[in-house]
């Protein structure tokens, strides 16, 4: 079973930067899409950003231009750079990854705190 672990979030200040990353680790896998995905407090899970094998990229619209996703194949590795970051980035952000091994699944990570706060 093929495992996402992400890191990098933590405590900043409005208007400041993080960066995060989900590490894939396992044997005879590839990945096809991968995502970023939200949980504020008291809501559900929401979209942030998508990434095709071909570098294709899609966000939602309430981090367009301020986050930007990206991957290294050679590492199994995703990121997100977040940006002038608001209150409302706030939340457990989550790797999601298209595995493809002997069948096709999807994983998720274990998710990482980013908090946006004065």
């Amino acid at each position: 079973q093929v495992q996402l672990v992400e890191s990098g979030g933590g405590l900043v200040q409005p208007g400041g930067s993080l960066r995060l990353s989900c590490a894939a680790s396992g044997s005879r896998f590839s990945i096809n899409a991968m995502r970023w995905y939200r949980q504020a407090p008291g809501k559900q899970r929401e979209f942030v950003a998508a990434i095709t094998s071909g570098d294709d990229t899609n966000y939602a619209d309430s981090v367009k231009g301020r986050f930007t996703i990206s991957r290294d194949n050679a590492k199994n590795t995703l990121y997100l750079q977040m940006n002038s970051l608001k209150v409302e980035d706030t939340g457990v952000y989550y790797c999601n990854a298209q595995i493809v091994t002997w069948k096709a699944y999807e994983s998720w990570g274990q998710g990482t705190q980013v908090t946006v706060s004065s």
